[in-house]
């Protein structure tokens, strides 16, 4: 049953709708804004890399996204209530996994994708009565509240929108040169799974894609990702991201469309 796996850390009515805006700013324009933080951004990213990579549809991962919203306001918590931990608030006792294990973002989002495909007719729910089969909480009505925020972040992260994920990022990067291109492939492929058409450079990575929905997929994570990868220009699409500035911009000469590469370069 479903019940046995129940998630909690019930943050109610007292979680501020719109996240913080913090130093290391991301803002997500996709019929509408959406405000992160860089480490909110680069979880919400994964949560959504990972519900594609297992093939769930649109509509898992703007309830995935409006879950750890309330949960957790999409950051890693290492406590909650109870034992809960992570990003959706997860039970080590009622058999969500070890504490280690949901602490990872990428196994907690699996995990979550997996329990909502049991549930029958998730599909045709509201985002909050499919995230409340899951989670069993006592505040059921409060995932909601997110649901136009992660329509948003899901519309720009599946690839939907052009040049939608814009991060500044000041200050000296976290990781450099090879040791962070290193990180941003293993990084990459932990999200999507190994990616065949990724190749790793000693200044950062090439993703080939056969159209633009895929190519604004992997230039959003990598954007979403800038901060803890040591990412600083991210190109596709004949735009070109920078960390310092944080926007798209034009490339002089290029095309607009039809480049089939995604290229990052990281801080030498």
């Amino acid at each position: 049953m479903l019940g046995a796996l129940a998630a909690r850390h019930d943050w109610g009515d007292s979680l501020p709708k719109v996240p913080l805006v913090l130093a290391r700013a991301c803002a997500v324009t996709a019929d509408g804004q959406v405000n992160l933080d860089a480490h909110q951004m680069a979880n919400a990213a994964t949560i959504a890399a990972v519900g594609i990579r297992q093939k769930m549809p649109e509509y898992a991962v703007v309830v995935a996204l409006a879950t750890a919203f309330q949960e957790s306001k999409l950051e890693n918590l290492t406590g909650g209530d109870r034992d809960s931990v992570g990003l959706f608030q997860q039970r080590p006792s009622q058999g969500w996994g070890t504490p280690e294990e949901i602490l990872d973002p990428r196994y907690a989002s699996a995990k979550f994708y997996g329990a909502l495909k049991k549930v029958r007719g998730w599909e045709d729910m509201r985002v909050t009565d499919a995230a409340q089969r899951v989670q069993r909480s006592a505040f059921p009505e409060a995932y909601e509240k997110w649901a136009e925020e992660s329509e948003v972040l899901t519309k720009a992260l599946l690839g939907k929108a052009t040049g939608a994920v814009s991060c500044t990022i000041s200050g000296e990067p976290e990781v450099r040169g090879a040791a962070a291109a290193s990180g941003l492939a293993d990084g990459m492929n932990a999200d999507w799974g190994t990616l065949r058409s990724a190749t790793a450079e000693p200044d950062g990575l090439t993703v080939d894609v056969s159209d633009d929905r895929d190519g604004w997929r992997y230039a959003h994570w990598l954007v979403s990702h800038a901060t803890d990868h040591g990412v600083e220009r991210v190109l596709f699409g004949g735009l070109e991201w920078e960390a310092e500035d944080g926007d798209w911009s034009p490339i002089a000469g290029v095309p607009a469309a039809g480049t089939g590469q995604v290229v990052a370069k990281v801080f030498n």
